[in-house]
């Protein structure tokens, strides 16, 4: 219900046989992000910067999400995170997705399930944005977004209920629209 929209991509090592065997013991923790206690996605944000050829992220911040809708704003993250790189890619492997991108493109369904680069990607994309969701925490404590990262939980749901949407509030949720026009549920 709050914060940007961030995505990460990670470029991988081209590795095969013993070298291969090598990246995957040093990324043996990472996996799809959803299934890490954020202490694990914090510990392993060094790891995979220290194996991964480039890391970048493209972020949308809530303006241009309410504007182009989520669908949109994850499409254009995902873009931005790619043109972030520093360094040139052959192929991207995207989380159930393709984008409008030159690069010859695969899109996995459960991509952070099954692809070690987009479990990366989906690590270093949430660790950012919670981050930046404490830092938002710092300026306004009101809301809670330490405990709960902008995500609709009942404490959430409160603080809104009690305070009215802040600037970080994503004005096109329904439980955000419904705050700002004074109709809690």
């Amino acid at each position: 219900m709050a914060g940007p929209l961030v995505a990460a991509a990670v470029v991988l090592p081209a590795s095969a046989g013993s070298d291969l065997r090598r990246l995957r013991a040093v990324l043996a923790g990472v996996r799809d992000s959803k299934l890490l206690a954020p202490e694990q996605r914090a510990a392993l944000v060094p790891v995979i910067h220290s194996v991964a050829e480039a890391v970048a992220i493209g972020i949308v911040d809530v303006e241009e999400l309410d504007v182009v809708g989520v669908g949109a704003a994850n499409r254009l993250a995902m873009e931005r995170a790619v043109l972030n790189l520093t360094s040139d890619v052959d192929a991207l492997l995207i989380d159930a997705g393709v984008l409008e991108l030159g690069a010859p493109q695969v899109g996995l369904i459960d991509g952070d399930a099954r692809c070690l680069s987009i479990a990366a990607a989906s690590i270093i994309a949430k660790v950012a944005r919670d981050g930046m969701m404490v830092a938002c925490h710092g300026i306004d404590p009101r809301y809670g977004f330490a405990d709960h990262k902008g995500y609709c939980t009942p404490t959430h749901l409160a603080a809104l209920a009690a305070c009215g949407p802040g600037p970080w509030h994503r004005r096109s949720f329904a439980p955000v629209a419904r705050s700002a026009a004074g109709r809690f549920r």
